[in-house]
């Protein structure tokens, strides 16, 4: 009789278990009814920064490289659209020379390449002078502290067009499939040759045990390099002064061990008597090589 009780059991339990997949399988079915997929244009890579005081500079250029996908491996790009606008950010003059979007360029699958992941691929590159081109900006309606807007549109064949209006979190933010559609390029002032002056180099470690082997170095016209560190406790902090004879000034951040616990800043004071300046900062985790100074007198 117990065997008996126990295929009973066992065939009730099968038959519930069916009657369950059977529901959550209706309940899959109406979760996806409907559903349509979309398309991104995935960061590969991106710099962006332009040097106000040299509008050819090609360091320092908006670049980017952008994979597209869509449920069809690429072959559902239409169009891919970039605007380009300007927000003039400085108030001192009382004039606003903020531009608005202009459509500075069309890509429709001629000039795309493709990506190592073997879908579609777009890359891009301007100057400042260029961008300054495709908002008709002129010298003295522009300085350090402005910015340029780089909106990418992805029209697909069906009609639908993705930018930086309609995304969720999950393409917008920093992960692998980071995919903003804009891009916001900031105008430094990096100068060409030093500026004259006391330079103070603050450096923090927020652990309070040194820095662990990381340290900066700073060349006065290819000189011998000053190396500046913290060899123990929380803080550190060294002037540097920088003659107006000064050709060249090298700065350079070499990393160590627990780079999360390292910042730096660097206050520049002008010869002038002018208030000090921040021309640098970074960390926690400060990028490793040169260090590029931001000084917009």
């Amino acid at each position: 009789m117990k065997k008996y009780i126990n295929k009973i059991f066992a065939l009730l339990f099968a038959v519930v278990l069916m009657q369950s997949c059977s529901t959550d399988d209706k309940t899959v079915d109406g979760v996806f009814e409907g559903v349509t997929n979309g398309a991104v244009l995935r960061t590969i890579s991106a710099t962006n920064t332009f040097n106000f005081f040299d509008v050819n500079d090609t360091r320092f250029v908006f670049d980017v490289s952008l994979e597209e996908q869509d449920a069809e491996q690429g072959d559902l790009i239409s169009e891919i659209r970039l605007y380009q606008s300007f927000v003039d950010n400085n108030e001192d003059d009382g004039v606003d020379n903020s531009k608005d979007e202009v459509l500075i360029l069309t890509e429709n699958g001629s000039g795309l390449t493709t990506s190592d992941f073997g879908l579609p691929q777009l890359d891009f590159s301007a100057t400042l002078a260029e961008a300054l081109a495709n908002n008709g900006l002129a010298d003295g309606e522009y300085f350090g502290g402005d910015a340029f807007n780089f909106r990418f549109e992805l029209e697909l064949t069906d009609g639908r067009v993705f930018t930086n209006d309609n995304l969720g979190g999950t393409v917008s933010g920093g992960s692998f499939f980071s995919s903003p559609f804009i891009y916001q390029v900031g105008l430094k002032c990096i100068p060409i040759t030093p500026f004259a002056g006391e330079y103070t180099f603050s450096l923090v470690d927020s652990f309070g045990d040194g820095w662990d082997g990381a340290f900066l170095t700073v060349t006065i016209d290819g000189g011998t390099p000053q190396t500046l560190t913290i060899d123990d406790g929380e803080e550190a902090e060294f002037t540097i002064t920088v003659p107006d004879t000064t050709s060249e000034l090298l700065i350079t951040y070499t990393p160590g061990s627990f780079e999360s616990e390292h910042t730096f800043t660097i206050d520049y004071d002008p010869l002038d008597g002018s208030d000090p300046l921040e021309a640098a900062s970074d960390g926690p985790g400060p990028a490793s090589g040169e260090v590029f100074l931001n000084i917009c007198l």
